[in-house]
């Protein structure tokens, strides 16, 4: 579903409009950034948006970049651009760069990357426990602007009392990094940003390596709200396959939403470019969502065996992060007073 929402009657308007306007108009190149150049934002997500307008003739291009805060910045610079993002990440970062007159928020369909926390301790197993204990723990994230180091930013934010006071915070070079790195000692976790595929091999790598998930949802976190609309949903996501005997693992934790946004039509200079900008906005949010989502994608399965929890069941899950956060376990500080380097 897009951000905003167009009757039938306008949408078939400005498509008859802009199929007399594309017959004339002048194709100009901009950018379409993305991510890591090998990520799903750039593989998966941005081609079909550049196809579809180039037929209605927006020459925009792929265009690797660090991430969402790197599409942001790219975008106030030129607003014509477009830029893929973490929800979350905009929500934190969108007012520093000049808010609603700076960004408009094209799209934003049921696509949604999950928050997933790592450690080797087994007495840390619900993100009440994590936090209650931040103070004495080391928290590894990816590179500055990378989506997992902005996730921690917002939830340190949110957190005054909880995973704000982390011992310290910590920027790895990348994902696989992070979790090495939180498989070496028991005071230490790593947070990652990414699609619940029980295929990737960094799930592997955390099972291989001694470590497990731990969820991270709490009270807190699920009432974030941008302009009235939820950051972080509960979601049941699979991280491993089913094995002879033995069921696929399950984990239930915060996912945020994939975000495509651009520059307000407002700051574009020139009369024409300036139609152009709002054209191309309602070009995109005219479309269907399946268009946009390649139907034998590896994403659409992750998707299938990925689903939004029922209010009771992340009820449950709440209490226990509640609960963990006023009473943490007394063996989790003996044990990181214990711990040794692997």
């Amino acid at each position: 579903m897009s951000i905003n929402v167009l009757t039938s009657g306008v949408v078939g308007a400005t498509l008859a409009g802009l199929a007399a306007f594309g017959s004339g108009h002048a194709a100009h190149a901009n950018q379409i950034n993305t991510g890591d150049k090998a990520g799903a934002y750039h593989s998966t997500f941005c081609p079909a948006v550049e196809t579809q307008l180039s037929r209605a003739k927006f020459e925009h291009k792929c265009t690797p970049s660090s991430g969402t805060l790197d599409n942001m910045k790219r975008v106030a610079a030129d607003p014509r651009q477009l830029g893929y993002g973490q929800l979350d990440v905009f929500a934190l970062e969108a007012a520093a760069l000049g808010g609603a007159q700076t960004f408009t928020r094209v799209r934003m369909d049921d696509v949604r990357e999950c928050v997933f926390a790592v450690t080797r301790n087994r007495e840390i197993t619900n993100w009440g426990e994590v936090a209650a204990n931040a103070s004495k723990l080391r928290f590894i994230v990816g590179p500055k602007d990378s989506g997992s180091a902005g996730t921690m930013k917002f939830l340190q934010k949110i957190d005054a009392d909880g995973v704000a006071k982390a011992k310290s915070t910590v920027n790895a070079s990348d994902a696989d990094e992070a979790i090495d790195l939180a498989l070496s000692a028991d005071d230490t976790v790593a947070l990652v940003v990414q699609f619940p595929d029980p295929d990737n091999a960094r799930f592997k790598k955390i099972q291989d390596g001694g470590g497990h998930i731990v969820p991270v949802i709490d009270r807190t976190i699920l009432r974030q709200q941008l302009d009235g609309q939820k950051v972080y949903f509960a979601q049941e996501t699979q991280v491993a396959n089913a094995k002879w005997l033995k069921g696929g693992q399950k984990v239930i934790t915060a996912c945020t939403p994939l975000v495509l946004f651009t520059g307000t039509a407002d700051k574009v200079a020139g009369d024409k470019a300036r139609q152009d900008q709002k054209d191309m906005i309602i070009t995109l949010q005219a479309l269907k969502p399946d268009v946009l989502m390649p139907q034998q994608s590896m994403l659409t399965k992750i998707w299938k065996k990925t689903r939004e929890l029922s209010g009771s069941s992340v009820e449950k899950m709440v209490v226990l992060s509640e609960q963990a956060r006023d009473k943490a376990k007394p063996m989790m500080e003996k044990a990181i007073k214990a711990t040794k380097p692997a």
